[in-house]
């Protein structure tokens, strides 16, 4: 990097130095880990040698350290889990209303917003490319493309079917209603990566964008769907106000979701990219939501549960993501789990 005619070549020097810069992240946190656990060391074999009316306020300064290093351990294991292909990349995430009508399109809604919220916390970038809203309320689908480190890595744990039990605010009889929602994520993939589709292989389709935006929007074709001719895979983008840039956008995603299609073809047997999910109905759920007659999330595959309802629909989801890498990333149900009892 420090060569001259580096950035004569701005493609690969840009190549090199984001490797680089993901090699630094990766040995970082290992050296502040080596550091901060001498420190640990040497404090508490000095802390041995005060005398006792010293040694409770190391003591406590101790545990603070050691909580702290603990927090830094747990980050650091975990990304060791990632050792997928393309757990580095950028996702894109799909939701789809399931089994349920009208609840479920809201549950989809739902579902998105904690999605936002949980990539937000994390420092993620969050953009709804697509989405198609319901007939009375929620959404139908949304397309979420999420940009950030290991973003993909820890959103592929959300991969497959979501079940609420709640009253329904949509039903005058106050009954308890179950809805279901489904999740995919597939990769983003590189450019470098991506196989350029010929213009006779596939068919633009410019629209109206809808929602708010301003005459612009409202007026003019700015939205665009792309549909690959061959696999049937349609992918719409309609966030941009430019054409041009939702075109380009929508390319990416299309590119991606052909690539995960070939890799599920290529390896059958592994459901690493864009497995089958089963139906969005009962049965399928990797997940469970319970609003009443009691509040608890369940996760059925790895068992991990939480009382905290409106914590996980505001976003806090590391529990059961973390939880779904440490248990060896399971692709399929684990059995032996109780089912949440609705």
């Amino acid at each position: 990097m420090s060569r001259e005619d580096f950035w004569n070549d701005r493609d690969a020097a840009q190549k090199l130095t984001d490797e680089s810069a993901s090699i630094r992240r990766k040995l970082d946190p290992l050296k502040k880990g080596e550091t901060r656990l001498q420190d640990i060391e040497v404090m508490l074999e000095l802390g041995g040698e005060e005398p006792e009316s010293v040694q409770e306020t190391i003591e406590a300064d101790l545990t603070e350290d050691i909580s702290a290093f603990r927090k830094e351990y747990d980050a650091l294991e975990l990304s060791t889990l990632l050792t997928g292909p393309h757990d580095a990349n950028n996702c894109i995430l799909s939701i789809n209303a399931g089994a349920g009508g009208t609840e479920s399109c809201d549950w989809a809604d739902m579902l998105m917003r904690m999605y936002q919220r949980w990539g937000e916390s994390r420092g993620w970038k969050v953009d709804v490319t697509d989405i198609l809203e319901g007939d009375t309320a929620g959404i139908k689908s949304a397309v979420m493309l999420i940009s950030g480190e290991n973003a993909y890595g820890f959103c592929k744990a959300e991969r497959g079917v979501h079940r609420l039990v709640r009253i329904s605010p949509f039903d005058s009889n106050k009954r308890r209603h179950t809805s279901f929602a489904s999740v995919d994520v597939i990769a983003e993939i590189a450019e470098t990566e991506q196989e350029s589709i010929p213009p006779t292989e596939f068919r633009v389709d410019t629209f109206r964008s809808g929602g708010k935006g301003g005459q612009n929007v409202n007026k003019v074709e700015t939205a665009v769907r792309i549909t690959h001719l061959e696999s049937g895979l349609s992918v719409a983008c309609q966030t941009q106000r430019s054409q041009h840039q939702n075109r380009a956008t929508a390319m990416n995603l299309l590119l991606s979701r052909i690539f995960a299609l070939k890799q599920d073809q290529q390896k059958k047997d592994m459901e690493r990219f864009y497995g089958e999910k089963g139906s969005v109905s009962w049965g399928n759920q990797i997940r469970s939501y319970v609003f009443q007659p009691y509040r608890m999330v369940k996760d059925l595959r790895t068992g991990i549960d939480t009382s905290d309802v409106q914590g996980v629909m505001d976003g806090k989801l590391n529990d059961f993501v973390d939880g779904w890498l440490r248990a060896g990333c399971p692709l399929k149900k684990i059995t032996g789990v109780e089912e949440v009892d609705a």
